[in-house]
């Protein structure tokens, strides 16, 4: 059962805390990541491009001259498409890229990602991170006391001052522990745990 140190808000030992084997030390596959980050990925795209066709755009449906005779091309109705305003031939319609991976799938890649943070050293475990008002500058100095620039910190409850006080801080973001994901967890250097969450994420991964 692996074990890592917990600090305080200026990075000193307040204890120790053991994790669980299997949430925290599994094998760590890059196809099963991959598979479930590009699927996070697909359910944010908007898939609203699109365009309107022959049939779509409004129009009279008379033929515009007469077939022969005019020494013109051969014209159908306005709404043909080399005319302007006409419709598109092959434009795109509205689509929906979203698709879904197995739950056991989607939960092991949960367990992967928070075990490659601990296997990398890039995982942090905090007994809190209070705030006494909402102020960007005091989150910014406890963030260079702790020397990172690039961090996800995971909290178990709302907490608004630290909400608050981190959004236009760049290469960090706070979340919530029922939101954790694989995509966030990755994309930052560093996993900030609150020892509170962990619990949390224990109790949601349990086989």
């Amino acid at each position: 059962m692996p074990a890592v140190d917990v600090k305080n808000i200026k990075g000193k030992k307040v204890t120790s805390i053991d994790l669980v084997e299997n949430i925290f030390n599994v094998p760590v596959k890059s196809s099963v990541l991959h598979e479930v980050v590009t699927m996070q990925l697909a359910n944010r795209r908007a898939g609203t491009a699109s365009v309107k066709h022959r049939s779509d755009v409004k129009g009279s449906t008379r033929k515009l001259f007469r077939q022969k005779g005019t020494g013109r091309a051969r014209r159908g109705d306005i709404k043909a498409p080399l005319l302007r305003g006409g419709g598109v031939v092959f434009g795109p319609d509205g689509r929906r890229y979203a698709f879904k991976v197995p739950k056991k799938v989607s939960k092991l890649a949960l367990k992967m990602a928070l075990s490659s943070k601990l296997q990398a050293n890039e995982l942090i475990v905090l007994d809190k991170f209070e705030l006494k008002q909402i102020k960007t500058k005091d989150f910014v100095e406890l963030l260079t006391g702790l020397n990172l620039t690039n961090a996800l910190i995971v909290t178990a409850e709302k907490n608004e001052n630290l909400e608050l006080s981190s959004r236009n801080v760049p290469d960090i973001k706070v979340l919530r522990g029922e939101g954790l994901n694989v995509y966030d967890i990755l994309k930052y250097k560093t996993l900030i745990l609150l020892e509170p969450v962990i619990k949390n994420i224990e109790g949601r991964l349990v086989a």
